[in-house]
């Protein structure tokens, strides 16, 4: 079984975390539906927001999702000046038989843009 990265973002419509907590839970939902996968395919996953996200941890989605033993960790994305606000980011290394090419990374909404090159 080999070791892949997924990646996925969802911009947020407000800083809340009722919000947060559900766009977080659909894009989780989505890589893992996307990808084929269970919570015990999962490794790990690193979550960022941007700057101008204060109201939760987007990890406790996670944890609400029941993705409880697994290591997650947040941080705090470039405040870059013209990137897009509200956004939470994912990056999750998991486990899977599929080659890297199959990979499904899910960008939801206006987060499509971020990366229309890989989103699906």
């Amino acid at each position: 079984m080999a070791v892949r990265a997924v990646r996925g973002a969802v911009q947020l419509e407000r800083d809340e975390a009722a919000h947060m907590d559900e766009q977080v839970s659909e894009l989780l939902t989505a890589v893992l539906e996307r990808n084929g996968l269970t919570t015990d395919d999962l490794i790990s996953i690193w979550f960022t927001a941007t700057p101008d996200l204060h109201s939760d941890f987007p990890a406790a989605a996670a944890r609400k999702l029941g993705i409880v033993d697994v290591p997650l960790i947040c941080a705090q994305e470039l405040d870059i000046e013209g990137a897009m606000p509200r956004v939470v980011r994912v990056l999750a290394h998991i486990e899977s038989d599929k080659p890297r090419a199959d990979i499904a990374h899910v960008y939801l909404g206006a987060a499509g843009a971020l990366r229309k090159d890989i989103a699906q």
